[in-house]
């Protein structure tokens, strides 16, 4: 976990996202090898500067990517189990071919990257897609429909399909390999969540925790504590929650739910 807590904490500058990416699909699966997973990326980015050649202009790399990765290659938008946890594991993307918006996304980054491409992670409301833009030619590139290219007008009609609503003009400004870390955590976090997988949805919120600032972090792990009957511990993130945050707008609630918890721990003894 080296590589995504570093990314996270900042410690060491040289994390890259495949690396970090990887460490994620780790707390699904423990121990897991990252080399041969990375051996998949650098093959596939010698695929396409092969078929581009280092000097392509960016329109031609853009299609040499999508034609190795979306058609040799033969990765897809896995639209039919969206919520499959292998869908947000590098590893299983890369295995199964099959992933979703920010997976894909990070397949695209990240065989960009090592070419010195001008590719950027764009995370839109209830999508993410990628932006290549080197200041002669300028798209968004949609993954998850086969490497789709779109003007911004289309991005926004996209989200308003998705959303009812147009996405904040701050959505289209590129995210780094920490944002995109953090929202492919939150997708597994809600995954672990529903599916009541209390000790992975624990190890996600320390991660989390570990790298966002924000106290509902806090809050929503007493959640997963309280399914692992760790009352006490749910009671100190509680805690921590509204010292953060001393005038949430839940304040009361919580209070009570602390109240409660107690109780029920008095109750016991």
């Amino acid at each position: 976990m080296r590589d995504i807590t570093d990314l996270l904490t900042r410690r060491r500058s040289a994390a890259t996202l495949d690396h970090a990416a990887l460490d994620i699909a780790a707390l699904q699966y423990p121990g897991l090898d990252p080399a041969p997973w990375i051996a998949v990326l650098d093959s596939l980015a010698s695929a396409v500067n092969a078929l581009a050649g280092p000097s392509a202009p960016g329109r031609d790399f853009v299609h040499a990517a999508n034609s190795v990765l979306f058609g040799d290659f033969g990765l897809l938008g896995n639209a039919r189990d969206y919520y499959d946890i292998r869908n947000s594991c590098l590893n299983d993307v890369l295995h199964r071919r099959l992933g979703i918006p920010i997976t894909l996304s990070v397949v695209y980054l990240e065989i960009a990257r090592p070419l010195g491409r001008s590719l950027y992670g764009i995370a839109l409301p209830a999508h993410f897609i990628v932006q290549y833009d080197d200041g002669r030619f300028d798209s968004y590139i949609d993954p998850f429909h086969g490497g789709q290219l779109l003007t911004r007008d289309e991005c926004v009609n996209l989200v308003v399909e998705r959303t009812g609503a147009p996405p904040p003009a701050s959505s289209f400004l590129p995210c780094g390999p920490k944002q995109i870390a953090l929202r492919m955590l939150q997708n597994m976090k809600s995954i672990y969540v529903r599916t009541e997988e209390w000790q992975k949805s624990l190890n996600v919120f320390d991660l989390l925790i570990q790298g966002s600032s924000a106290p509902g972090e806090r809050k929503h792990r007493a959640v997963v504590l309280i399914g692992m009957r760790r009352y006490r511990d749910a009671i100190a993130d509680l805690r921590a929650y509204l010292k953060a945050d001393p005038q949430a707008s839940d304040r009361a609630e919580v209070v009570e739910q602390i109240e409660n918890l107690q109780r029920y721990l008095a109750a016991l003894n």
